[in-house]
């Protein structure tokens, strides 16, 4: 299935997509559905089965006309407000190429298990507008992910067992605003108020069983699997990025077992990949440069449109409107 979640002037409403079209559910079947498809995962035993017949029909040509053009939609994420929001580290490409451009050693430790960190689940927001600040549009960058959605709960899964979790996948650009988060990391301390204020989701989410033609071998001596899908970045109509799935060094799999550990994973939890190689101003910048210092960093801007595309989960396109000019960079710090 592929299911988005749209607002009209009757309300938010849940669909099923095919093809370009739009269905919503419960207009062909009588069910009262929720308007959100965090209630639909957190009572999947109550609603999936429907909307799974629902759609085996709707793919085979029924409901015709009930249907509605996904273009022009007013989408919205596809979860609201998930559980938790945890970004991996998993494309090996991405991590070697921004290392090399800072001319620093690869870690071995990449290679010894996935890492991730928590980030803002309060900040997810759908396609559309996203609103930033003075600051965020120093150094505003794109990142080109993947994201799952687990719909069970869970702790201490193993990774063999880790992909029977999972709901449905989505397109995740976690938005970067890089002076800030530079500025923080330097007390060691990770990513916080340069990544906080979008974590942009969608624009639709997709079973597992949807993407199963495309399955692919995850890297030799790991676990779980990995698909061969296309994702490419454009800003404002123009190519900048381009990488696939099949390239994830840890697989899902592996990112929930380690977030499991120890700890309790719910309906609702969003893991991101992390970003695709090449999949970021911030690594493009540096090769960039590297190859040629003459080269003229690339940032985004207001009125910028970022179009993030992955083979079969859609496309996400977002454009930034700035919000207000109070800055925290340019405030005083005391220093005694």
């Amino acid at each position: 299935m592929k299911l988005l979640r749209y607002t009209s002037p009757a309300g938010n409403k849940i669909a099923l997509v095919h093809e370009g079209r739009v269905l919503p559910p419960g207009e062909v079947d009588g069910v009262r559905y929720p308007d959100t498809l965090d209630a639909i995962i957190k009572e999947r035993s109550t609603y999936e089965a429907g909307l799974r017949e629902v759609d085996a029909r709707f793919k085979k040509g029924d409901y015709a006309d009930k249907t509605i053009p996904y273009e022009g939609l007013a989408v919205l994420s596809p979860i609201t407000r998930p559980a938790s929001l945890r970004d991996g580290y998993a494309f090996r490409q991405h991590v070697e190429s921004a290392r090399r451009n800072r001319g620093v050693q690869m870690l071995d430790e990449f290679d010894q298990f996935p890492v991730f960190y928590f980030t803002n689940a309060g900040s997810v927001t759908g396609p559309g507008e996203v609103r930033v600040m003075a600051d965020h549009l120093q150094k505003l960058d794109f990142e080109l992910e993947v994201a799952c959605v687990l719909g069970a709960h869970a702790r201490n899964v193993r990774a063999a067992a880790a992909e029977e979790l999972i709901f449905g996948y989505a397109i995740l650009n976690d938005l970067s605003a890089r002076v800030l988060q530079m500025e923080e990391m330097q007390l060691s301390l990770g990513p916080a108020k340069g990544k906080d204020f979008a974590n942009v989701l969608g624009p639709w989410l997709v079973t597992p069983d949807e993407l199963a033609p495309f399955a692919v071998a995850p890297a030799a001596g790991h676990v779980g699997t990995n698909y061969a899908l296309t994702m490419t970045a454009r800003v404002n109509g123009i190519e900048v990025s381009r990488g696939s799935w099949a390239s994830m060094h840890w697989t899902f799999a592996e990112l929930i077992e380690r977030c499991a550990y120890g700890a309790d994973l719910y309906p609702t939890d969003v893991i991101g990949s992390g970003t695709v190689g090449t999949g970021c101003f911030l690594e493009l910048n540096g090769t960039a440069a590297r190859l040629d210092p003459t080269s003229r960093p690339q940032w985004l801007k207001v009125g910028d449109v970022v179009e993030l595309e992955i083979e079969q989960l859609g496309v996400l396109r977002t454009t930034f409107v700035l919000e207000g000019d109070f800055s925290l960079l340019n405030q005083k710090k005391g220093v005694k």
